[in-house]
């Protein structure tokens, strides 16, 4: 596998297709309802694998999903909240209303909505927005990313000794003695270690403003959208193994290109 090069020009910004403004619609719509019940001391359901839902969560689903469906009715949809349907479409929309909905009951602004299109299996748009932390960043494949419609780019750091890692979900990593181990050599390497957390660090990667995200625990709804984000911005993403990003994708590294391999290498042993 091949890191990007940083070093190289960012795609030409492109009309956005009417997919990506159909995306952007609806996060938009989700936003509206999001913000008009943030603090608003919501009852709080536990799902079966004890995550939080709450009515913003499926109301923000709804809106969604009702923008996304009624402009692309033969499109597969992947939802938080209201599971997948016709997944055997060529195109399907990965939707997750509220990522970081324990930080939106906990009155923190870190959450987001996140909204993707998986065309063939590959992941070909991608819209995060941040609502209560006031922007949002959006990507297709081939036409670059913008956060708040100004053009995105990965920081050029080459060297682990001048690099800020960011670090989010880390439980399956900490209960591996070696992969734990294999982590604290990658901490010792890098300038500094940050732990920014869900949408947060990966905008912050887009924007050249830390150099490399890490994660063992996440779901493809969460990083989908951001995954499109980085790379459009000149990123480099994969797992934590190094293969693609898929529905099945549980752990994520994404760069600024040119660190992938070096951090591969660490976490590899």
């Amino acid at each position: 596998m091949c890191a990007d090069d940083s070093s190289q020009p960012l795609p030409a910004p492109i009309m956005p297709s009417i997919e990506l403004q159909a995306a952007l619609e609806a996060a938009h719509a989700a936003a509206e309802v999001i913000q008009g019940l943030y603090r608003r001391n919501l009852e709080v359901t536990l799902k079966a694998d004890k995550s939080p839902v709450t009515e913003a969560d499926v109301r923000a689903e709804q809106a969604i999903r009702q923008i996304l469906q009624s402009r692309f009715p033969d499109y597969g949809f992947y939802g938080e909240e209201t599971g997948r349907h016709a997944m055997d479409a060529d195109n399907i929309w990965l939707v997750d209303p509220i990522d970081g909905t324990k930080s939106f009951v906990r009155d923190c602004p870190f959450f987001s909505t996140q909204i993707a299109l998986l065309r063939g299996g590959k992941l070909v748009l991608g819209v995060s927005s941040a609502p209560a932390y006031g922007e949002i960043a959006w990507a297709e494949r081939g036409g670059g990313a913008q956060l708040d419609g100004k053009p995105l780019r990965v920081s050029a750091v080459k060297e682990l000794g001048g690099a800020i890692l960011s670090a989010g979900n880390l439980k399956t990593l900490a209960a591996s003695d070696a992969e734990w181990s294999r982590f604290g050599v990658l901490v010792g390497q890098v300038n500094r270690l940050r732990g920014y957390g869900d949408f947060l660090h990966y905008h912050l990667l887009a924007r050249g403003s830390l150099d490399a995200v890490l994660e063992s625990d996440v779901n493809i709804l969460d990083i989908a959208a951001l995954t499109v984000i980085v790379r459009e911005a000149g990123g480099t993403v994969t797992d934590l193994a190094g293969a693609e990003i898929g529905l099945a994708s549980t752990t994520i590294l994404a760069t600024n290109g040119a660190l992938h391999a070096p951090i591969l290498g660490v976490m590899r042993g």
